[in-house]
């Protein structure tokens, strides 16, 4: 097993990089992970979106409590009508209005005046925990904006962290790249001399001029990709992309030591999990909720009013001033009971809805659980294989970088083909790229084992 920091790590690779920084990373300011990971944080707008919801849902917690206070209501009416009415029950239908006397034998349409204000109140007593069963369903509400927030953040601190090591891959490639074109400029430096002497003939500086211009091309298309992955930090980040620049170190030892990875072990609050986890609860609430809505209630009420009219006792119609003064005074007070027969019924459906919601919840809590289980196992697949790639790698990439100076100097002492030095240099080539891939699946695959474990947040900081 072999256990290295980022920039130590990557310094492994200092053999193959031998020219200076590209100017135009020179002009720029260099960011760490931490740091791109910070300024993710501050500037996504989905994370200020999720911040928001997490600031109503608090609020709803508040409206809640403030639901249980009791029902106080103050009311005045100004009335102008007749006053005809007869003896016997009826239904209101919400557009009859009250009559109260009037019941003679004959209508009488003189207008009267009248005025009434009430002032009553209603607070439930006794509703068996309904309101503790509301506040706790706001209150799961509330804990699941937070869990989808720290979910969110969780999986940004996870792009920005893959985009980070893909692009310091794709900045190692650069200069693997202009290291190639320097070789290929070089064995076509000799050619032409060879060439214009004589010693070689002329197709020989052809073909190596393809080839030159052939790892030009590669290296432009890295470039491109450098670009696009800066826009993607910038996209992520808010930072310009050109402002973005990363350090890649110019060493020539090559030094990997037998040591171990670092492998965090796994946190049990997992952001990718706790956020099904805190669904569930809001089912669970829910259902308590219902259990409590279908209960009795025991209403505690009161009211007092005041009443004028411009109809005396007797029936006497007297003049509309009369009725707008309050003339008579009341007050009542009682305690209710409520309950309705179907209430069992409505609940039982309530209750089946709900449980199969919760249901359905379970699978994807358990499908997430199995889905980064999985990624945790295929990261340690990753680990080991890139592990025993990084004690062979070196190795071949210093008998490739040996080769392929046996070969020049072979090459321009007749010894072999062109051939032969191309396919020398190809092998050279790849050689770099190949360790740059590894090294760059190592971290990954510790990426990924992070994030499934959980520990994602312990182990951005250690990169360096």
């Amino acid at each position: 097993m072999v256990s290295f920091r980022f920039g130590k790590c990557f310094g492994l690779l200092a053999i193959l990089f031998l020219s200076p920084t590209l100017p135009l990373l020179a002009q720029q300011k260099s960011y760490s992970l931490v740091s791109l990971i910070e300024s993710a944080k501050n500037y996504t707008p989905l994370l200020k979106q999720k911040s928001a919801l997490i600031d109503a849902s608090k609020v709803k917690i508040t409206d809640t409590k403030h639901s249980f206070l009791p029902q106080v209501r103050l009311s005045e009416q100004v009335s102008l009508g007749s006053d005809n009415s007869l003896a016997g029950s009826y239904f209101t239908m919400g557009i009859t209005p009250s009559t109260s006397g009037g019941v003679r034998a004959d209508d009488n349409f003189q207008a009267a005046t009248g005025n009434v204000g009430v002032l009553s109140a209603e607070y439930e007593l006794v509703n068996f925990g309904l309101n503790s069963a509301t506040l706790n369903l706001s209150k799961s509400y509330s804990d699941l904006a937070e869990a989808d927030l720290q979910r969110e953040q969780y999986l940004l601190e996870l792009n920005v962290a893959r985009l980070y090591f893909n692009l310091q891959k794709s900045l190692y490639r650069l200069k693997a790249d202009e290291q190639n074109i320097q070789r290929y400029q070089s064995i076509f430096n000799v050619i032409k001399a060879l060439t214009q002497s004589g010693i070689k003939p002329g197709a020989d500086s052809s073909l190596a001029k393809a080839e030159l211009s052939k790892t030009k091309v590669s290296y432009n298309q890295t470039l491109g990709l450098i670009n696009n992955q800066k826009q993607q930090l910038a996209y992520l980040t808010g930072i310009p992309a050109t402002n973005l620049a990363f350090e890649v170190p110019d060493n020539d030892i090559i030094n990997p030591k037998p040591l171990t990875l670092s492998v965090f072990p796994e946190v049990s609050n997992n952001p990718l999990i706790d956020y099904y986890s805190k669904r569930n609860n809001i089912y669970t609430a829910n259902e308590q909720l219902i259990k409590k809505s279908y209960l009795p209630k025991i209403l505690l009420e009161g009211s007092t009013w005041a009443r004028g009219s411009s109809i005396q006792y007797n029936d006497k119609f007297q003049g509309l001033g009369e009725g707008l003064g309050y003339q008579r005074y009341n007050y009542m007070f009682g305690v209710a009971a409520t309950y309705s027969l179907f209430n069992e019924l409505h609940k039982k459906d309530k209750l089946a809805e709900n449980r199969f919601a919760m249901q359905a919840s379970n699978y994807e809590l358990q499908q997430q659980k199995l889905a980064l289980a999985s990624a945790g196992l295929q990261a340690d697949n990753a680990l080991q294989t890139a592990s025993a790639n990084l004690q062979e790698i070196p190795i071949q990439l210093q008998a490739a970088t040996a080769t392929y100076n046996q070969k020049l100097a072979q090459y321009k002492a007749g010894l072999i083909s062109l051939i032969d030095l191309t396919n020398a240099s190809f092998v050279l080539y790849r050689s770099q790229t190949d360790y740059i891939e590894t090294l760059t699946d190592a971290y990954l695959a510790q990426l990924d084992k992070a994030a499934a474990n959980g520990s994602l947040n312990e182990y951005i900081p250690t990169v360096k």
